[in-house]
């Protein structure tokens, strides 16, 4: 009867080693379904109120800070964002917005099918508010590179 005693195996001074690598398969997975989140949700962002624009060859408007959108549908109706807003009361939403920010870009959108002197009644409410950086946004030209 024999006994082995010796110290090499799992015996009292066998230490086990640390796994120290570092497991990025969980990481991988919460991006990817980050990534496709971002990639369902980033149109619906762009997406306000619908509006056909008319096409033109112009280039951005430069700016820092975050414009006003203001759209006119092709029923007539004014939305401030996507809020739908009388013509009478533009004016004093917008004040109520910008506040002292008197130099807060405003972006119109007009649709193709209303009538032009419609997004000059929007305008002149705009300008009879104080607000004067008015941009008219329009699609990029298919001619424009």
């Amino acid at each position: 009867m024999g006994a082995n005693l010796s110290q090499g195996g799992r015996g009292r001074g066998y230490r086990r080693r640390q796994f120290d690598d570092i497991n990025v398969t969980p990481f991988v997975d919460v991006m990817l379904v980050l990534l496709v989140i971002f990639i369902v949700t980033a149109p619906m962002l762009t997406a306000g109120v619908s509006v056909d624009l008319p096409d033109a060859q112009a280039k951005p408007v430069p700016g820092n800070d975050e414009p006003i959108s203001i759209s006119v549908t092709k029923s007539g109706a004014i939305f401030i964002q996507e809020t739908e807003v009388p013509l009478a009361e533009l004016g004093a939403k917008l004040n109520a917005i910008v506040g002292e920010k008197r130099d807060t870009r405003i972006f119109v959108r007009g649709d193709t099918a209303i009538d032009y002197g419609q997004v000059m009644r929007v305008i002149g409410e705009i300008n009879a508010a104080g607000l004067s950086k008015v941009a008219l946004i329009t699609e990029a030209s298919s001619g424009q590179r």
